[in-house]
């Protein structure tokens, strides 16, 4: 059981790492729905997949590295919505105007 704490706290602290550094970025940015990537704008939404999945990929971690694969529903479910979730989360955060 005291593992199990453990491993809540490290998540908790983690998520409010995240939550901590979306929000300051967020402060600090105001941008228009393009980005420029080496002298070629892109639209935003490019931007936000990836980082949708980049984000994805370091949650898919924290469930290897933590052992929490046997608390969660079925994967593909569980990561396509954390995708999307992160997804928008990302538009919103930083291309709202």
């Amino acid at each position: 059981m005291k593992t199990r704490r453990t491993v809540l706290n490290f998540v908790g602290v983690g998520a409010a790492i995240i939550v901590f550094v979306f929000f300051a970025i967020r402060i600090f940015s105001h941008h228009s729905p393009t980005v420029d990537v080496l002298g070629s704008y892109f639209p935003a939404w490019m931007s936000c997949i990836i980082s949708g999945l980049a984000l994805t990929f370091i949650a898919h971690w924290i469930v290897q590295v933590c052992n929490l694969k046997p608390y969660i529903g079925p994967a593909p479910l569980i990561y396509s919505c954390l995708m999307i979730i992160f997804t928008f989360a990302t538009w919103i955060l930083f291309y709202q105007n």
